[in-house]
């Protein structure tokens, strides 16, 4: 899981567009025609500097749209977030309404992005003839293969090393001598475009019909722009009134249906309503040190103590949930001294709900500390402050007793069941995205381990599930291996070791056959008593269908 908010410094945000549906139809028409689209970049740019512009690398990118066209022109103006010749923006846009709208402004005429304040870097003759962009738009494709944009405040992508405060600034070098402390503060309401940690929540976020979905916390909009190709309904909320703005931009440069924007904290906006089917949220969880609500930057500080937003959201997730219905969020967690992680967070899980709870990575304190320090451009404001920060963020740990950070995703799905199903594991490998069907798929299995008992198992059918292989290990030339491997080479990609039984059994479910006569055949083969076999095995049985490596079959099917 990448956990990173942004991948660059952040200029202070410039008033915003304001288009019309018929003109933001009629720019989006135009970024189509010139291929201002995911595919149309990955052309243009080649691979490694598509890659490196997704690292906020602009180099590669900005030599690869040396010779021009409407393309190329689209690139400097929104990603590289350069000024470019106003004959060359009209060639790629409808210039003259793009500038009434807001998405261009003449350089000169109150241009405070990332060329700096005033001119933007530019003389009197280019400032006449020159435009430049007020917010970052960015080529995302959607899971069918839309072509979508994202909107977002300048600086995503310019610089790479800055953090939100390091806007504006020549260098990382200087931020240890006089000029430090020239470095504009960080912009609390800035509002971030899409990460690793959107595209993760993206990815895992089952994807089924709904009436109603609820975008906590909205952002960008990416997450509400996804719901809005299967819900009927999509309520977005956030305490950044900016971010509703941005969203509006999003799903209207997008070509999706609008949503009901609402400003406020968590579920207040939301809280005399009826229930959601999906609440997906990629909350502001940064565990960072209360500076008071002037020193909070809206996307990632929620302003509560430790991990409490994110417990506050599972806690309370579970009276905006219709039966059934899933609210998954990104979240981070603390390791306290003493303490399983997994019994800490899987105790926030209220009545009423199932809950899989996957930590992906983990970190000591000191790099998170650094992580964050980084983000915020901390690190460029002098060591002396650098250092009197970082003493903050040590001590803010120190005080509760927190050795390290969990990074992961939280699915619960709102249940009616007399005994929740709640699972928290850790997880760090490679995973196939999207997962949005795997995770609905494990509840499904929940549901199915839950409601038979073990006598009933054994006259269920199973199925080996897709690209599950076996792999035996040993000394080379040993006439048995030390034990067997089941893997997956889809999805979550698990790998279980199984005993002789375990490998023989899985081996020859194809659905044919119920268990219990594949355990008599297996007993008969190996010279065991098949009572005691049938006795022994179902715990087995239940683990690998609770992994994915088997799959329920229906008699009838």
């Amino acid at each position: 899981m990448s956990h990173g908010r942004h991948n660059g410094p952040v200029t202070h945000p410039l008033p915003l567009p304001e288009p019309t549906p018929e003109s933001a139809a009629r720019l989006r028409a135009a970024l189509l025609a010139a291929r201002f689209t995911a595919d149309g970049l990955l052309e243009l740019l080649g691979a490694p500097a598509y890659a490196a512009l997704a690292r906020s690398e602009t180099v590669p990118a900005s030599r690869a749209t040396r010779g021009g066209g409407p393309l190329a022109t689209l690139v400097r103006l929104f990603l590289l977030q350069q000024p470019v010749g106003r004959e060359q923006a009209y060639a790629a846009l409808p210039g003259d309404e793009a500038l009434a709208d807001g998405w261009l402004v003449r350089t000169g005429r109150g241009d405070r992005g990332a060329g700096g304040s005033g001119t933007g870097g530019t003389d009197a003759g280019e400032a006449q003839d020159s435009v430049r962009a007020t917010v970052d738009i960015r080529p995302y494709s959607g899971p069918d293969g839309q072509d979508w944009w994202i909107v977002s405040d300048l600086g995503r992508a310019v610089g790479g090393a800055g953090g939100v405060g390091g806007a504006g600034h020549p260098h990382p070098g200087a931020a240890n001598g006089p000029d430090a402390a020239e470095l504009p503060e960080p912009q609390a309401d800035v509002v971030l475009g899409v990460g690793g940690a959107s595209t993760t929540l993206a990815g895992i976020t089952v994807r089924t019909p709904v009436a109603r979905a609820l975008d906590l916390g909205t952002g960008s909009g990416i997450q509400a722009l996804h719901a809005a190709q299967h819900a009927t309904r999509v309520v977005a909320t956030d305490l950044n009134a900016r971010a509703l703005r941005i969203t509006r931009l999003t799903l209207a440069l997008s070509g999706a249906p609008e949503a009901d924007l609402r400003e406020g904290s968590l579920f207040e906006p939301v809280a005399d309503e009826g229930p959601f089917d999906l609440i997906v949220s990629n909350p502001p969880f940064v565990i960072s040190p209360d500076d008071g609500p002037d020193a909070r930057l809206t996307y990632r500080d929620g302003g509560m103590r430790g991990d409490d937003l994110c417990r506050t959201i599972v806690q309370q997730a579970v009276d905006h949930l219709s039966e059934g219905g899933y609210c998954q969020l990104l979240a981070n967690w603390e390791h306290r001294e003493g303490e399983d992680w997994r019994d800490r967070v899987a105790g926030w899980v209220p009545g009423g709900c199932d809950a899989w709870i996957v930590q992906r990575e983990v970190q000591d304190v000191a790099q998170y500390a650094e992580l964050w320090l980084r983000d915020s451009g901390d690190h460029l404001r002098g060591q002396d402050a650098y250092a009197a920060r970082y003493e903050a963020w040590l001590d803010e740990f120190e005080a509760r007793g927190t050795r390290a950070v969990g990074f992961g995703w939280i699915t619960l799905r709102a249940t009616s069941a007399e005994l929740p199903s709640v699972i928290a594991e850790e997880w760090p490998h490679p995973v196939e995205q999207p997962l949005g069907e795997v995770v609905r798929a494990h509840f499904d299995r929940q549901d199915f381990l839950r409601g038979t008992d073990d006598a009933a198992l054994l006259s269920w059918h199973f199925q080996l599930a897709d690209e599950v292989v076996q792999e035996q290990v040993g000394l080379p030339g040993a006439e048995d291996p030390e034990h067997v491997v089941l893997r997956q080479h889809r999805g979550m990609r698990r790998a279980t070791k199984v005993d002789t039984v375990g490998a023989g059994f899985a081996g020859v479910c194809d659905g044919s056959l119920p268990a219990g006569r594949i355990l008599d055949a297996i007993a008969q083969l190996l010279g065991e008593d098949p009572v005691r076999l049938r006795d022994r095995t179902p715990e087995a049985i239940r683990l690998l269908v609770e992994q994915g490596f088997l799959l329920p079959v229906p008699e009838t099917a």
